[in-house]
């Protein structure tokens, strides 16, 4: 077994942006800010945010949480974007509402829209953009590949799909309700599953010698899980993201990314 270690990757890629954000503080007297907007009171997104604020101590990025009643989010996107001192701007999902997420997504200024999710994105999307990150980073080759990708929910796997087909990749979309879902994922060489339901992904539909990337997030029983059934992680025949520690780290980091590209777009601007 191959394990796709994300947060090793992570440590190399958060120092080379450390030392970016220090040349736009110091040359370009840019200071890199990130706005959270978080609707809901559910213990998980508030732990993801510490994680974001704890990531931003660390690379000198600040990052202010504003964390309001949803029919109050979106006057407070458009003082946002219209607040220079603040390089980008995250929606948190999911919101107390949900209904409400596409017009508060778009509402982002497409400059400010770190997350990518906005119709007018000019950056792509933090989780997807992890994963590529993750299958360069251990020369997992995708041209030429069947690809399948589970789930098509608008965080992961339909831009996911996109981006990989815009590259000229072989890509299957499959869904946890898709009619022989077993047989189409067994076609698979790579298979990226985002469904958000555990346990969807049993070993009877990977074939050995595949590599699978585990992108689901769930609760089970109070626990964080991912979409992979735990007796796939017995296998010793497949090239995989560890239980902790895979696309997570990642997505944190092009997450960062995002918002130093924004804030070299100032430089230009």
């Amino acid at each position: 077994m191959k394990i796709l270690d994300g947060a090793s990757l992570a440590s190399f890629i958060k120092e080379r942006q450390a030392h970016q954000v220090r040349g736009l503080r110091q040359t370009h007297n840019i200071y890199p800010k990130l706005a959270i907007v978080r609707t809901s009171e559910d213990s998980r997104i508030a732990a993801y945010v510490r994680l974001k604020k704890a990531y931003g101590d660390d690379i000198l990025v600040d990052v202010e949480e504003h964390f309001v009643l949803q029919g109050r989010a979106l006057d407070l996107i458009q003082t946002l974007n219209a607040d220079s001192t603040v390089t980008g701007i995250i929606v948190q999902l999911p919101l107390a509402d949900p209904a409400q997420t596409n017009e508060l997504v778009n509402a982002v200024a497409p400059q400010k829209d770190v997350d990518g999710l906005g119709d007018n994105a000019i950056l792509d999307p933090a989780t997807p953009l992890a994963i590529l990150w993750l299958m360069a980073g251990y020369n997992v080759e995708l041209k030429g590949k069947k690809i399948v990708i589970i789930g098509q929910g608008r965080l992961v796997g339909a831009p996911l799909t996109r981006m990989l087909r815009a590259s000229g990749c072989d890509v299957t979309v499959a869904t946890k309700n898709t009619d022989d879902l077993i047989a189409t994922v067994r076609n698979g060489d790579v298979i990226i599953s985002a469904t958000g339901h555990p346990g969807v992904l049993t070993s009877d539909m990977i074939r050995p010698g595949v590599t699978v990337v585990d992108a689901g997030v769930a609760t089970d029983k109070g626990k964080l899980v991912g979409d992979i059934d735990p007796a796939v992680r017995d296998r010793h025949d497949l090239t995989i993201t560890p239980e902790k520690g895979g696309v997570g780290p990642l997505t944190v980091c092009a997450l960062f990314d995002n918002v130093i590209r924004a804030a070299n777009a100032q430089i230009k601007n």
